[in-house]
């Protein structure tokens, strides 16, 4: 599990960080960074969702068996 949330961390850094947004003047700076950080808060809730199904699910196999 431990090595799912690093490997997500890894893809948030190669997804977002190459993000660049231009055109609006002295608003770029913050219109890109609240971009990225509405894109990371978004994969990384749906990346806690994943990880606590599969710890659920690893969980309720083991009771079972």
């Amino acid at each position: 599990m431990w090595l799912l949330i690093i490997l997500g961390g890894g893809i948030l850094v190669v997804i977002i960080g190459p993000i660049n947004i231009s055109g609006f003047g002295d608003f770029d700076l913050i219109i890109n960074s609240g971009i990225k950080a509405i894109i990371a808060v978004t994969l990384v809730i749906i990346w806690i969702l994943i990880l606590s199904k599969l710890k659920n699910w690893i969980f309720r196999k083991e009771i079972k068996s």
